[in-house]
């Protein structure tokens, strides 16, 4: 618990709230006058990152525990991060997947329904696109995931659509992640997995001399240059994007899914080149095969979440977001000799 940032406002619960995304939104909830209460294993997450409210170090797969915290802090709104998240991996392994990110959203939810919890906002991915037929893709596009992770998260938006149809006090927000990117501006949090596979954390910890090359997966795609395409949003305005979505709920919103994403497309090798641009250091890069379950092209129509929101980003431009990252890893790298 971190005792000197609770605030005394309305009390938040932020399942993986310790992890990378989550733990940016927590840092906004507390300084909106909000009250996290993050529960999380610290599976991929770490402690430190809470920046604000009470920490409870726990798997949503215990239920007990769970609704006893819904019920002590009188929680109405729910927001739900905790999930794997390597694409690849759940190729491998798809039940390791469907039971985490699927049967304990399933968990959660009912917990959440049996304790009168009103407002539910879902941490979901563009992977539910699958391969889409048109790019940028909006929310009407057919959801027809290629791999077991975007399976997983359809898995629990239909979940959650079905919960909400059934009861009509409960209500929920799907944000639609792309590819989220960069660190807190401030360089007080960021990514800190111990197995990175982000390419714009793996290029930059590259350029740090923590790893000997850089591998681009797939240098064959129907792209200009040939490597993957996606859109990459700062975690800042991601984190943003949940406090509209809250708000958009607590205002009597209706259940609705959102792309987070700028609409513009980047490829893997103009990544790379923003990291070295940025970095000032010319890492190795080789080339390797295509990942199982990798689209070629992912970008976002991100009209709806502008109009219905209002949200409108802050760091749109990838050498910033890359900016934000390089401060982020060289003070991990100054922390950890």
């Amino acid at each position: 618990m971190n005792d000197n940032k609770i605030a005394s406002g309305e009390p938040i619960l932020v399942t993986g709230g310790a992890g990378y995304i989550g733990s940016h939104v927590v840092r906004d909830l507390g300084e909106h006058g909000y009250r996290p209460v993050v529960f999380d294993n610290l599976s991929s997450g770490r402690a430190e990152a809470v920046l604000y409210g009470e920490l409870v170090r726990a798997d949503i797969a215990d239920t007990e525990l769970l609704g006893s915290v819904i019920r002590r802090h009188g929680i109405k709104s729910v927001m739900h991060f905790a999930a794997y998240i390597v694409v690849n991996e759940s190729v491998a392994q798809p039940l390791k997947y469907y039971e985490n990110n699927s049967f304990n959203c399933l968990r959660l939810l009912k917990c959440c329904l049996e304790n009168g919890v009103e407002n539910f906002i879902f941490s979901s991915s563009a992977a539910v696109y699958g391969m889409p037929g048109k790019v940028p893709v909006n929310e009407l596009a057919p959801l027809l995931p290629i791999n077991p992770y975007g399976g997983s998260k359809l898995v629990s938006e239909m979940l959650l659509r079905d919960a909400a149809a059934a009861d009509p006090r409960f209500r929920y927000v799907a944000l639609r992640y792309f590819n989220a990117a960069g660190a807190d501006r401030q360089a007080r949090i960021g990514q800190d997995y111990r197995q990175p596979t982000h390419l714009m954390t793996l290029a930059l910890k590259t350029a740090l001399g923590q790893f000997p090359r850089l591998e681009v997966f797939g240098t064959d795609y129907p792209t200009p240059d040939g490597t993957a395409i996606r859109d990459y949003i700062h975690v800042d305005d991601l984190a943003g994007a949940h406090l509209l979505a809250l708000e958009f709920l607590k205002d009597g919103g209706t259940s609705s899914a959102f792309n987070c994403g700028y609409g513009i497309g980047h490829s893997v090798l103009d990544v790379v080149a923003a990291a070295k641009r940025v970095s000032g250091i010319d890492f190795k890069v080789v080339h390797a095969a295509r990942r199982l379950g990798d689209p070629a092209a992912l970008v976002a129509d991100a009209g709806a979440i502008r109009r219905e929101l209002g949200w409108a980003p802050k760091v749109p431009h990838l050498d910033d977001i890359v900016a934000s990252a390089w401060a982020w890893e060289k003070k991990l790298a100054a922390r950890r000799p």
